[in-house]
């Protein structure tokens, strides 16, 4: 068995792979408050170092050291674990995701994703999905009224918005005719996804918004009408994993539309990792932009624009893209 390429590169990637998302939340946290603060005329974070860049190695030790109280009434081992749940399948849904071409290494042809399987567009969803259950449980599992509601409106989130997102992903599969992540990169080679699917990358921007609970979806964790959602009993260093799972979250569904719909590492002049990290950081001030500029709606009007607007406009651009697909193709 040749170990190098079956458990030492493999071993590598995963390992840069896990540092780079916990170095990009932290300074996306960073990044989102700084300009936060300038889309409201403040400074932000300035403090902690030069520009204030050391405010995430600040934040993390706060948290660590913050006293870890465990409330009477929890489900204990639930109440610990769920954040771990939450964070974890965050981290592994990147996996599938293509940074660049591959490259070679003392004659090893390392491909620059930790996996390149052949389902690999499904993975991610599957995979992600996971993460709902630390969210859910977790709100369970703290007793707390307001925990509770916000778990049941992030189940109710989920359910509804996964439809639409899996169809304009249907719509895409149509079109590229591969499942395969680094496929779809090489499909775009003269065109990116985003011009053939203008309205299928609107649908899954969208739903990806309300996928990863941020503004205008962020109900689980309405501060106005639940205290904190689903996080309301939990602090310290369990709070911290929550969050990070959000912005890990965050940054693996900027990496996934720039992949599905922006050409991925495709790109002339700059090296192919630094198109898809300039990509990625696009659709994640994309994020920021929104977050600072709608306010967040009512719940039942997120319902009704899923179930009345979103999904069948999704099934109309499927029916579409097969239709155009089959003529073009027949």
């Amino acid at each position: 068995m040749d170990w190098i390429d079956t458990l030492l590169i493999p071993a590598i990637k995963a390992i840069v792979v896990t540092l780079g998302l916990l170095v990009g939340f932290a300074y996306m946290t960073l990044a989102e408050r700084k300009i936060c603060a300038r889309f409201q005329l403040r400074y932000g974070p300035n403090q902690a170092g030069p520009f204030g860049i050391f405010q995430p190695i600040a934040d993390a030790l706060k948290a660590i050291f913050k006293e870890e109280v465990i409330p009477e009434h929890v489900d204990k081992w639930l109440y610990v674990l769920c954040p771990v749940l939450a964070m974890v399948p965050a981290i592994l849904a990147f996996a599938v995701i293509p940074v660049g071409r591959p490259i070679v290494i003392a004659g090893h042809t390392i491909t620059l994703q930790v996996a390149d399987i052949n389902v690999g567009l499904l993975y991610p969803m599957a995979v992600a999905g996971l993460g709902a259950y630390g969210i859910v449980l977790g709100g369970w599992s703290s007793n707390n009224n307001y925990s509770l509601l916000g778990a049941l409106r992030t189940t109710a989130q989920i359910i509804s918005y996964e439809l639409p997102m899996a169809l304009s992903l249907v719509s895409l599969v149509i079109v590229t005719g591969t499942l395969r992540m680094s496929g779809i990169v090489e499909y775009q080679a003269a065109l990116p996804l985003i011009v053939l699917q203008p309205i299928g990358f609107l649908i899954y921007f969208i739903c990806g918004l309300a996928e990863t609970n941020r503004s205008p979806f962020d109900f689980p964790e309405t501060e106005n009408e639940l205290i904190s959602g689903y996080n309301t009993e939990y602090g310290g260093i369990k709070f911290a994993l929550f969050f990070m799972a959000e912005y890990i979250n965050m940054i693996v569904v900027s990496a996934l539309v720039a992949t599905l719909f922006l050409g991925g590492w495709q790109g002339p002049i700059l090296p192919g990792w630094l198109w898809f990290f300039i990509k990625t950081a696009v659709m994640l001030f994309v994020f920021v932009w929104v977050r600072a500029s709608l306010p967040r709606a009512r719940y039942d009007k997120l319902m009704h624009f899923c179930w009345k607007f979103l999904t069948p406009l999704a099934v109309v651009n499927l029916l579409v893209t097969a239709a155009v697909v089959l003529i073009l193709r027949g």
